[in-house]
């Protein structure tokens, strides 16, 4: 660690049994540092600036892995633990059985459950009836409905003790292929139930996988549980950024299970639409994520910028569409907010009404901010032409995508106009070679990571794919890797530029959580020596890829 302070380091440690000792010679551990950025985090983290630290506390990282591996619903190996506090059904749905399987079937509606569980008398388990029984055994078989239950239900019963483990549970549920499985007071049939487990809950007992939690939103329509769902894919995000995951596969991640809270949102809020807007929900539409969340980049749940498009239908006005559009934004937009995300400051959103209109209507937006670009127009168009369908009509999404290529072939000059508009922000290192940081204000003597370091290599990125009619990839770095393809001369630059974004992305994220904000503002003080030079290296690719648009667009000619 002296070599990292470059100053005297000095540590005493006991080991507590024999152990062996490597030595490393400086130079080899140098290059390890320069050419493994995971070396030189790990090392950053726990000896910043040449500290000394001794590391009896958790860090942050091991905090992130302790939930994740420990805690009693969020672990994905919760099988070889041996625990049993897992959630199950305590009030389960029964009935008798001479009960026609007609009543059954509405009683499980009423309750919206799978399952209905017969007993006798004296309230012990005699069968079982499910979703999957009612379609094989009595739609299927042509069995008429007013049969008494008994009939169709699966007897005997598989059945388990309360308190058994999570092992026991699912290991019995998976040797006799069982969706639902009950619990009685002895762990036999003869005494009274006690409990239901599912296949579900199983899955939910699993804890932080992304394709439990994924399941879990696809199968409720509460709010509620969604927002509980998304709170515990923000402890999958650290753990993943902790343990140096792969950036896109966690975008990719968190952008899917945001995705699927979007889509659940709209679903919920069309059916409560349907009363008062009777045959709104059949006119096609598409909703559209903008921004970062449309670039499929937003970790943390920041501020919303969204967009809907819908068709007009023949005979039908403006006025009397969209205000069922608006109805549907406006409510989504509460869940959402329920869900743990913000509203946009700038009311980018589907609920305003100047961003809720018809194909024809945005196709008009688009042409202007071409054909007439101004500052606000480009503005516009930097976050709009980023969108990405997330639900609706593909049709509508591709005509908006045509449209915007269509109308750049036609006023090439666009192209200038953005391109001038991504070198705003040039690398953000003053005279010495110091951060640029905020002067004044809430976040005085912070740097901008958004606005200083990613919205540079974004607008680029935009830019470039923009004038290759590049249509379907939005993703900044996944950007860069297919210039990268389209332009072997400048391959390295792109190259490196797509790697700096996604370290950039990972520190926004880690600030983010660490501090509870958006991770827009970080200070440079708390970063390690190692942090700060990291962060440094990354402007290094804006500076080139800045220097290909100057030279491409001609910016330094072009007065517009």
């Amino acid at each position: 660690m002296a070599l990292i302070g470059k100053r005297p380091y000095t540590l005493q440690a006991e080991v507590q049994e024999s152990s062996l000792v490597y030595a490393l010679p400086v130079a080899y551990f140098e290059q390890l540092l320069e050419e493994n950025s995971r070396v030189a985090l790990y090392f950053a983290a726990g000896f910043a600036s040449g500290q000394v630290v001794v590391r009896r506390d958790l860090s942050q990282a091991q905090v992130a892995r302790s939930t994740f591996k420990e805690a009693s619903n969020d672990t994905g190996l919760y099988i070889f633990t041996g625990k049993s506090s897992f959630s199950y059904t305590r009030e389960v749905l029964t009935c008798t059985a001479e009960t026609s399987i007609r009543e059954a079937a509405a009683r499980m509606t009423a309750a919206d459950v799978s399952s209905i569980v017969i007993a006798n008398e004296h309230g012990l388990p005699v069968g079982i009836l499910t979703d999957k029984d009612l379609r094989r055994r009595v739609v299927a078989a042509s069995l008429s409905p007013d049969l008494p239950i008994a009939k169709a239900m699966t007897t005997p019963v598989m059945t388990l003790k309360t308190g058994s483990s999570f092992s026991e549970v699912y290991l019995t549920m998976l040797k006799h292929r069982l969706h639902h499985l009950i619990f009685t007071a002895d762990g036999t049939a003869e005494s009274p139930i006690a409990g239901l487990v599912s296949d579900h809950d199983i899955l939910l007992a699993q804890g932080n996988s992304p394709a439990v939690l994924i399941h879990a939103l696809m199968n409720t329509f509460d709010v509620s549980e969604m927002a509980k769902i998304r709170e515990q894919a923000e402890k999958l995000l650290r753990y993943y950024l902790e343990n140096e995951v792969a950036i896109d596969f966690v975008t990719n991640i968190i952008s899917e299970i945001n995705d699927v809270i979007l889509k659940r949102g709209i679903q919920i809020v069309q059916k409560n639409l349907r009363e008062d807007f009777p045959g709104m929900e059949d006119i096609r539409f598409a909703f559209l994520s903008l921004g970062s969340e449309g670039r499929e980049e937003q970790l943390l749940r920041t501020d919303l910028d969204n967009a809907l498009v819908y068709d007009l239908p023949a005979g039908k006005t403006e006025e009397e569409v969209q205000p069922y559009f608006l109805a549907l934004a406006e409510q989504l937009i509460a869940i959402l907010e329920r869900c743990g995300f913000q509203r946009c400051p700038a009311d980018m959103m589907a609920s305003n009404p100047q961003w809720c209109v018809s194909l024809a209507k945005w196709k008009g937006y688009f042409s202007r901010w071409i054909s007439s670009p101004s500052q606000k127009a480009v503005m516009h168009a930097t976050i709009f032409f980023d969108f990405r369908l997330v639900y609706g009509s593909k049709e509508l999404s591709r005509q908006l995508s045509e449209h915007i290529f269509s109308e750049i072939k036609a006023n090439g000059l666009f192209m200038n106009f953005l391109a001038k508009n991504a070198l705003l922000n040039p690398p953000p290192l003053g005279f010495f070679r110091n951060f640029i940081v905020e002067k004044s204000g809430e976040h005085q003597d912070k740097f901008d990571i958004k606005l200083r370091a990613m919205m540079p290599l974004a607008d680029a990125a935009r830019t470039l794919v923009l004038q290759h009619h590049v249509i379907g990839i939005n993703n900044t770095f996944k950007r860069f890797e297919k210039l990268a393809q389209l332009e072997p001369k400048h391959a390295e630059t792109y190259r490196e530029a797509g790697k700096a974004y996604e370290i950039l992305i990972r520190m926004r994220a880690l600030n983010g959580l660490a501090n509870a904000s958006s991770g827009r503002y970080l200070a440079p003080s708390s970063l390690g020596k190692l942090q700060r030079q990291l962060l440094k290296n990354t402007f290094a690719p804006i500076e080139e890829v800045q220097k290909i648009l100057k030279v491409r667009f001609q910016t330094d000619y072009f007065n517009g």
